[in-house]
């Protein structure tokens, strides 16, 4: 085997310019081909890119594809990647990488039969914010942390995207949609959740379309927009979680963790980076130096390193070794999303019935050794 697996991309939608551009900073990984059901998008996409253009089937056949990367709407997700794996390919897919436990079950047994990978985004708990938060807590800086609160409001998707309906069908919306970043990054800061409870509800029935070009457009609201949940960890810590696409402005923080030391305040897990802010009690203290390659603007103003989490599986299969975004870290992440919105629908606790190690810390050098 080379020291580079090659990359194809199926769904050339907005989020493919993303990988394709930044793909080529990482090591271990090679973007050759692309392919959507519309072969004029995958046509596109490759001109700009300069890429291989193939059919669905083509991709699913080439032999120099080693890690298809499924950037389908969500409800795809798990039809695209049994296809991927069954056509012996590792698959690296956009969040969620499914939609219930059982199709999250069904992946893994057949990854395990052919002896294959799934990795799922989001990788911006590997950015360097969070990292540098994940080694304050893990060195207890502000104590243990016994309880915290994440909030992400905002009016909603359909005033920016030019096709927002997935975002309101069911497999959208708040949880399942911006959840990924959020429930990752707790999981990667305080490890598995033991319970749930929440509450949801939907603002309006129907939402308007003020993007071009469907600008004036109505969309039926098919799933909750508006969540309050409450995390319980097996730690012992309890996270307050809000999130909805009925707020039109909020001053909370994105993430706030409370120890019985002092206070972390965590960036926007959307993001790779941003500051990380701490208190020894109540007072504000520098935190720690932390010079992290992930944490480097390199995108105008933001550190966007989208794509790391495809080069760390990459690497991982040149290395033998477990990578960071893995299927049972992202299977707990969708345990805990989906079981968020069964309480919000039945008003009762919901347990987690899956597990999952922490994903790895990457530091600085390790973070350096992904890149090219």
């Amino acid at each position: 085997m080379s020291n580079k697996l090659g990359i194809g991309v199926l769904g050339c939608g907005n989020i493919s310019a993303a990988y394709m551009r930044l793909a080529p900073m990482f090591n271990g990984i090679e973007m050759r081909a692309c392919a959507d059901m519309n072969p004029e998008a995958a046509k596109a996409r490759a001109e700009e890119f300069g890429l291989r253009a193939e059919t669905v089937e083509g991709l699913l056949a080439a032999d120099d594809i080693d890690i298809i990367v499924n950037l389908t709407v969500p409800n795809a997700h798990f039809e695209v990647s049994k296809s991927i794996l069954e056509a012996g390919k590792n698959v690296y897919s956009e969040k969620p990488f499914v939609l219930s436990l059982a199709e999250g079950a069904e992946l893994k047994k057949i990854a395990e039969a052919k002896g294959l990978r799934v990795g799922s985004a989001p990788d911006t708990f590997m950015g360097g914010s969070h990292q540098l938060a994940r080694h304050l807590v893990d060195s207890e800086a502000v104590g243990k942390i016994t309880s915290g609160t994440c909030f992400v409001q905002s009016p909603g998707m359909e005033m920016w995207h030019p096709n927002p309906d997935f975002f309101f069908q069911p497999g959208g919306g708040p949880i399942l949609d911006l959840g990924p970043y959020y429930i990752s990054n707790l999981v990667q800061l305080l490890g598995p959740v033991k319970r749930v409870c929440a509450m949801a509800s939907s603002g309006s029935e129907y939402r308007t379309i003020t993007s071009q070009p469907r600008h004036g457009e109505k969309i039926k609201v098919e799933t909750p927009t508006t969540i309050h949940a409450i995390l319980q960890f097996k730690s012992g810590a309890q996270v307050t979680y809000c999130a909805s696409w009925d707020v039109w402005q909020h001053g909370h923080s994105n993430m706030e963790l409370y120890g019985q030391a002092g206070t972390l305040h965590v960036p926007d897990p959307n993001f790779f980076g941003g500051e990380v802010r701490m208190t020894e009690r109540g007072a504000f203290v520098t935190a720690p130096g932390w010079d992290h390659p992930f944490n480097k603007a390199n995108d105008g103003p933001h550190a966007n390193y989208r794509a790391a989490g495809l080069a760390d599986m990459a690497q991982a299969i040149l290395a033998d070794r477990p990578h960071r975004c893995s299927l049972d870290f992202a299977l707990h992440v969708v345990d805990v999303m989906t079981s968020i919105l069964a309480s919000g629908e039945g008003g009762q606790f919901v347990e987690i019935t899956t597990s999952c190690d922490r994903p790895e810390a990457l530091g600085p050098e390790a973070a350096e050794a992904l890149m090219a």
